[in-house]
């Protein structure tokens, strides 16, 4: 899944239920979303970060940045 706002999210099917399902990745929080077609799940990661991003600006708390799998070292010589 492509990054929203700099957020990545997961994909998943549950086939017993016929429905996509997904998670923010990268921060603490807990934010998932779902849905039963590859355009509502896209369309519903958007709104789930939107939302996030609300509720942060609301509370007054600095959202979580995602962390990426990258890890920046800087050694001497």
């Amino acid at each position: 899944m492509k990054l929203y706002k700099g957020y990545p999210g997961s994909i998943e099917f549950d086939e017993e239920d016929m429905v996509f399902h997904g998670r923010i990745l990268g921060i603490r929080d807990i934010i998932t979303f779902e849905a039963e077609t590859a355009e509502e799940l896209v369309k519903a990661f958007h709104d789930s970060v939107d939302d996030y991003l609300a509720v942060c600006k609301e509370r007054g708390v600095d959202p979580q940045k995602p962390y990426l799998d990258k890890l920046a070292l800087r050694t001497t010589v």
